[in-house]
């Protein structure tokens, strides 16, 4: 008898487990959507375009960042150099530790090779040849660093070489790192090196071949860079770019053993869980006001793409003066819009004059 009775409840519940499988699917999938743990000691995941956080675990904690320094190497030198000019080798440079291209003292090599050694191999031999050259030496090229990371808006970051190799007063931030990435992305050159997965020297007119040790480029699809890092005491760090709907997300994991599977769940959650909204175009019309009593338009400077998330709420909101009493040059920068997601800003740029409005004063009639 109770052997029957538990043979029926078999059966009962075998049904009951079987009319539901829906729901037991989508509690799975829910799961997939909460926030990664990283294993890694900062990471985050940046909008390439709104500089807008979409993931982050210790994103402005001044670490070590290795090899990654070379997003900035590369910055400086396309800025400074010319890309065709022949750089010699010095034996410096042929001989400094850690990872290199190859390249032996007295060779010349153009600073457009050098560049892709740099990234491809991570050459430490490509970077003190370019800071000998660019900056007259190690401490002159990082002073260029430095200027030009101030110039970019980046504040928390300290370089001391052009390599990486670990200095006491050479640190970054995970935040640091994505937003000069994202400068960087927007030179075609930059572009061009760091999606390069092999490079035929024959074809560029190298002295050699490189074939990209960023195993990134072949772990996600799509993905078109950027750079791989590791020291002693940084650990394994990594900076990647890859578009999800369109937009390119940069995601930066630095002391992360695990980099390549650890990027791929950062990259996996922002797909998931954000969707991309075009929100305004370039050049619409965002608000109006007098120039001493004449009407003055204001438009978006730049497409304004937000990623967005289901559960939270969006609120803009422009920000202008009341009234003008001085000329309006075309252009000209005035008031900016301001987007804030549940309460806290997250995105804002500035808007610009539609036309020229002159303004006279009683002085101008009167000469």
């Amino acid at each position: 008898m109770r052997t029957r009775k538990i043979f029926v409840y078999s059966i009962i519940f075998f049904i009951i487990f079987n009319m539901f499988p829906n729901r037991a699917l989508s509690q799975d999938e829910d799961k997939s959507f909460q926030k990664p743990n990283i294993d890694a000691r900062c990471a985050v995941a940046v909008d390439s375009n709104s500089k807008i956080l979409l993931y982050e675990k210790n994103a402005y904690e001044l670490v070590p960042m290795a090899s990654t320094t070379k997003v900035m190497t590369t910055l400086v030198a396309l800025k400074y150099g010319k890309l065709d000019k022949k750089i010699k080798i010095s034996s410096k440079a042929a001989g400094v530790k850690g990872s290199t291209a190859g390249y032996k003292s007295g060779e010349e090599i153009t600073l457009r090779e050098l560049l892709y050694g740099l990234m491809l191999r991570s050459g430490n031999d490509a970077a003190v040849a370019i800071a000998e050259e660019i900056g007259g030496s190690i401490e002159g090229f990082a002073k260029l660093m430095n200027e030009y990371a101030g110039e970019i808006g980046i504040l928390n970051t300290h370089f001391e070489t052009p390599h990486g190799l670990d200095r006491e007063e050479h640190y970054s931030t995970a935040y640091d790192l994505a937003v000069a990435t994202s400068v960087a992305k927007k030179n075609p050159i930059f572009s061009e090196i760091v999606s390069s997965r092999d490079v035929d020297g024959k074809e560029k007119g190298f002295t050699r071949s490189y074939h990209n040790i960023n195993k990134i480029l072949w772990e996600i699809p799509d993905a078109n860079g950027v750079k791989t890092g590791y020291t002693g005491k940084a650990g394994k760090c990594l900076i990647t770019s890859a578009p999800i709907q369109g937009n390119d997300v940069i995601i930066v994991v630095l002391n992360c053993p695990k980099r390549w599977k650890e990027t791929g769940r950062i990259y996996e959650y922002v797909d998931k869980n954000y969707n991309f909204k075009k929100l305004f175009s370039k050049g619409d019309i965002a608000a109006e006001l007098k120039v001493n009593k004449k009407d003055l338009k204001l438009k978006y400077e730049n497409d304004v793409i937000i990623p967005t998330k289901k559960e939270c709420k969006y609120v803009t909101k422009i920000i202008k003066p009341k009234k003008i009493n001085y000329t309006v040059n075309k252009g000209e920068r005035i008031g900016m819009i301001c987007i804030y997601e549940d309460g806290k800003i997250i995105y804002k740029n500035s808007l610009i004059a539609s036309d020229t409005v002159k303004v006279r004063r009683f002085l101008d009639w009167t000469f």
